[in-house]
């Protein structure tokens, strides 16, 4: 797309991990006045994220954000309310297809099948032992072991694969080698591979959202980091990559800033709000 003036912007679709959040999951108080800033002025602020919807009501009501596009892409809830707006299912022949083609290739890959909008976690055995000590600090989840068989028997979010050895990169060039079609599969810098439905990206999740809202593509912002956010930033009238980010998100983004680290996200909003002929290339200076 054809990136818009910043005049035209009306909404910021912000990526959570790795773009608001800082390393240790916190956001700094920069960032956090930002936000304010950009609501004040008028803008409506959204989160755009991989999570699930079971850490965001906390994490983002001080800062007056109530609507967040999750799982990729799949779901669009009301934090406040837990109201779901919109969601899209992975279709259980291909999620079991998917099992059987990875497991082949990969046989100590472990998988997760999220139901029940977000809400839910089945997992196969072995699967808990692979999760790291700071994702069950970061991240507190019930995870239920199942069958595999039993595992199908419900509407999929989202379907996360974890492999002892086997990065999400390798994870992924191992299932686009399989042939199998009618899925998403894309990696978010999280130590696992994430599959949604066929089609279902942050980009469409967002624009499921926008529409409801009355926003069209060139009004929205969106800022992230990771290969999830690539068909986001693509879609946006205006893209920005962090300083932080993977090369294919900059690839897909109009402009750059700071990392995550360094309140990239709100050198992004000041720099909009305060004087948006400035808003140029590297805006990381």
């Amino acid at each position: 797309m054809t990136a818009s003036s910043p005049d035209e912007i009306r909404l910021i679709a912000t990526d959570l991990d790795g773009t608001l959040l800082r390393y240790d999951k916190s956001i700094s108080p920069r960032n956090a006045r930002a936000v304010r800033l950009a609501q004040e002025a008028g803008y409506h602020v959204i989160a755009a994220t991989g999570r699930y919807p079971t850490s965001l009501p906390g994490l983002l009501a001080p800062l007056d954000i109530d609507l967040a596009v999750v799982s990729n892409g799949a779901q669009g809830f009301r934090l406040s309310t837990t109201e779901l707006l919109f969601e899209e299912t992975i279709p259980a022949g291909t999620a079991a297809a998917i099992m059987a083609a990875l497991g082949e290739r990969l046989p100590e890959a472990r998988f997760e099948v999220v139901v029940d909008s977000g809400w839910t976690h089945y997992v196969q055995p072995g699967y808990v032992e692979l999760v790291h000590d700071i994702e069950h600090r970061n991240f507190p989840l019930d995870y239920l072991e199942l069958s595999t068989a039993e595992m199908l028997g419900h509407g999929i979010v989202k379907l996360a694969v974890r492999h002892p050895s086997a990065t999400p990169d390798h994870m992924l060039a191992t299932l686009e080698s399989s042939g199998l079609t009618g899925f998403h599969a894309t990696t978010s810098g999280a130590p696992f591979l994430e599959i949604s439905g066929p089609g279902v990206t942050k980009a469409h999740g967002v624009a499921q959202l926008c529409a409801l809202l009355g926003y069209e593509p060139h009004q929205v912002l969106a800022i992230g980091d990771a290969r999830n956010d690539v068909e986001f930033l693509e879609w946006a009238g205006i893209g920005v990559a962090m300083g932080n980010a993977v090369p294919e998100a900059i690839a897909a983004a109009d402009h750059t800033t700071a990392s995550n680290e360094e309140d990239g996200l709100a050198l992004v909003i000041e720099t909009l709000v305060a004087s948006p002929a400035d808003f140029a290339g590297d805006l990381s200076g």
